[in-house]
């Protein structure tokens, strides 16, 4: 596994860290579950950390100095990439011939130096983008900065290399085919998994006195990173019209924002603090930095819907989590969200990012106690078909259609 630019480690919600280290860690878990020996190869960020870290049983983290331990931002790690590469073909060449079976590398970055050490090992690359800067920039959230060029480029040239590609939904399948020309016979669906031994339901008013939240309050809830392709904004604007419309509602209402600062929100990061009091609904909010899975359960339960109002998700593991809890969500209906939610079955699918739609949503789940029960079931239940163990099971499909397409491929230069 290549993750260069955020370890698998790494606190989801802290900087770059997000989904992905979710998807990274879970799934190279249930690989090793299941005889595979999985070495993971990230950017070191910290000169403490250890060069090894064993993360599981059969997975080894190995922590790579490529520049700068801190300081160094997502945009200026391309020029690290050869540092990256050249200690990968060193760790490999430390061992017997042969050593490494495949690659699967994670956003575009790990792509660039996966289509490298394939070629140099001649073993099969699999690849995930997670997200696409084509989709990206077309979904552009207000204030966000576009992708640049070497993004776009590089891109293109991971697809072209790796021998399968893995999209999280069917949708991403067809915007690999469309935007980049990928092969759709090199395209597999792999839905992202949730844990579903740590996240499951748990009774509403437990969670709220080990959080110290009323029981009796309104809770709409955002996880996730601070930053406006995940647009925490609006649901602060929809809270607000909330209030305005039924100001009895101000003394029944908290908002926990869990999640710390990220990309472009790293520029202004007391912004959302800032809009929550021009908005006058400061006391309604608690912004609560990120916390670790066994709290994050916690979160779900305690409350009343959960909220992804983002501009684009490859999947979107917030709703997936949210619904394994029980937890009704209201999202975006944009990308891997409309996988994750069904509309009006496990959730609300809101179409654009109108502060007054999500608001209407948000009340219709608050006013109508046993429509939304009846989702929060449904949630339960869709979530059970998203077990990670089914995603190894499929990626593993994967890993195997990659290996018979590259021994096609050398079989077609050998008759050459």
């Amino acid at each position: 596994m290549i993750s260069l630019h955020t370890s698998p480690l790494d606190q989801p919600g802290v900087g770059d860290a997000g989904g992905m280290n979710v998807y990274v860690l879970e799934l190279s878990r249930r690989l090793a579950e299941r005889n595979l020996e999985v070495e993971v190869y990230t950017r070191a960020t910290s000169s403490t950390m250890d060069p090894v870290v064993e993360a599981a049983p059969g997975v080894r983290v190995h922590h790579v100095a490529a520049g700068p331990y801190e300081g160094l931002g997502k945009e200026e790690l391309p020029a690290q990439l050869c540092v990256f590469a050249r200690h990968l073909l060193r760790a490999e060449a430390g061992h017997e011939q042969g050593w490494f079976d495949l690659i699967h590398s994670h956003y575009w970055l790990s792509g660039q130096v996966g289509a490298l050490v394939r070629d140099r090992w001649s073993v099969p690359l699999v690849h995930t983008m997670h997200t696409m800067a084509k989709v990206k920039n077309a979904l552009l959230a207000e204030g966000d900065t576009p992708e640049p060029t070497a993004r776009l480029l590089g891109e293109d040239q991971v697809v072209e290399a790796a021998d399968m590609l893995i999209a999280n939904t069917g949708l991403e399948a067809q915007q690999l085919i469309d935007l980049y020309a990928a092969d759709p016979a090199r395209v597999e669906v792999v839905h992202p998994g949730v844990d579903l031994g740590m996240f499951v339901p748990r009774p509403q008013r437990d969670a709220r006195a080990r959080l110290g939240l009323p029981a009796d309050a309104i809770v709409p809830l955002f996880v996730g990173r601070l930053q406006p392709l995940k647009a925490p904004d609006v649901l602060l604007r929809a809270v607000a019209l909330l209030v305005r419309d039924d100001p009895a509602l101000r003394s029944r209402l908290v908002v926990p924002v869990v999640g710390g600062p990220s990309g472009s929100g790293l520029e202004h990061p007391t912004a959302l603090a800032d809009l929550a009091g021009e908005l006058g609904i400061g006391d309604l909010v608690r912004f609560v930095p990120p916390v670790g899975r066994a709290e994050l359960v916690d979160w779900y339960a305690a409350a009343t819907v959960v909220c992804v109002p983002s501009y684009n998700e490859s999947f979107g593991l917030v709703a997936i989590e949210a619904s394994a809890v029980g937890t009704p969500v209201v999202a975006a209906a944009v990308g891997g969200l409309t996988t994750a939610v069904r509309d009006g079955e496990t959730g609300l699918l809101v179409d654009g990012h109108d502060p007054a739609d999500y608001a209407a949503a948000l009340r219709r789940l608050v006013s109508d106690t046993a429509y939304r029960e009846r989702l929060a079931s449904a949630a339960a239940l869709h979530a059970r078909d998203f077990a990670w163990e089914r995603t190894a099971e499929r990626t593993l499909e994967v890993y195997r259609k990659a290996a018979h397409a590259m021994r096609h491929d050398l079989q077609d230069v050998v008759r050459a």
